[in-house]
């Protein structure tokens, strides 16, 4: 369900920066890039990965929920400097665990030789693949791109492997979760900005001060002023998890944000959430309540 299309021509990755706060221009080829759609007011449209493919291609991974506005967008904004291809023929499988890399690499060898972030072209049983060495589940493993036609045939094989279970998104969302990484729609979306989303490890320095990107007053005077809500994770007392919508109330139980995500964590081996609350409350270490929400 996943969203994935190209961007193709020699001036694609120039184009593609004006709608990011991210480099575009600098990513070498083999390698891939997290990065953030923003609009005018800096709110985040989508969360994407993006690869340069080299000729002038850049390979776009977006959320399965957002992929028609985000192609829609992309399109009015850059199609008249590169051409925009969606592949809605192609269905992507993530392969993620510490054990991965052996067993993609019985049907596909030279997978384990990509680093993390890295990825390339193979092939399997006469398929063509887009292998990347990435995921949203805070472990080792692979993303695959490959055509819809062969995807359950694949799915078979990967899942013949003795290592290889199947997991539905509610476990990948355990996973993401004890990461702290965010979900769309849930952690992020159009009225939240990379500085309260805490997301400006993704934003690299020439872009800060440059700006040059959709909403960019407004996140460079959050980056020098700051922001009055910030994301936090929470670790819950107990074993009942915090869920989505839970009001935060500090000590004195005066509402100070809400959890965004929330669920038991099973390498913790408790509940585990992540919200906002107001910036003063969102040094590490500091107690807060949670009530239950609707």
């Amino acid at each position: 369900h996943m969203g994935q299309l190209k961007l193709i021509g020699a001036d694609a990755a120039a184009a593609f920066e004006t709608l990011m706060p991210v480099d575009v221009i600098d990513l070498p080829v083999g390698k891939q890039r997290y990065g953030l759609l923003l609009n005018d007011e800096g709110g985040i449209i989508d969360d994407l990965m993006f690869f340069n493919q080299g000729g002038g291609t850049l390979f776009v991974i977006v959320n399965g929920a957002c992929k028609v506005g985000d192609i829609a967008h992309i399109q009015a904004r850059i199609g008249g400097r590169c051409q925009v291809v969606p592949m809605p023929d192609h269905g992507l499988l993530a392969l993620q665990g510490p054990q991965a890399a052996a067993a993609l690499a019985r049907l596909v060898p030279g997978v384990e030789k990509l680093v993390f972030m890295s990825g390339g072209s193979f092939a399997w049983s006469g398929v063509e693949l887009f292998i990347t060495r990435s995921g949203y589940t805070g472990e080792d493993g692979f993303e695959i791109s490959v055509p819809g036609a062969q995807a359950e045939a694949l799915a078979r094989a990967l899942l013949a492997q003795p290592e290889v279970a199947p997991a539905g998104l509610g476990a990948r969302d355990t996973l993401r979760l004890e990461a702290g990484l965010c979900l769309y729609g849930h952690d992020i979306d159009e009225t939240t900005t990379p500085v309260e989303a805490g997301l400006l490890w993704s934003i690299q320095k020439r872009r800060r001060e440059e700006g040059g990107f959709p909403g960019a007053d407004i996140v460079r005077s959050q980056i020098a002023e700051g922001v009055a809500r910030k994301r936090v994770g929470i670790k819950p007392d107990g074993r009942a998890p915090a869920r989505d919508g839970t009001e935060i109330v500090d000590e004195n139980g005066v509402a100070i944000g809400t959890v965004t995500s929330g669920g038991f964590g099973p390498t913790v081996g408790g509940p585990v959430a992540m919200g906002y609350v107001a910036a003063v409350h969102a040094r590490p270490g500091t107690r807060v309540g949670c009530l239950r929400g609707h």
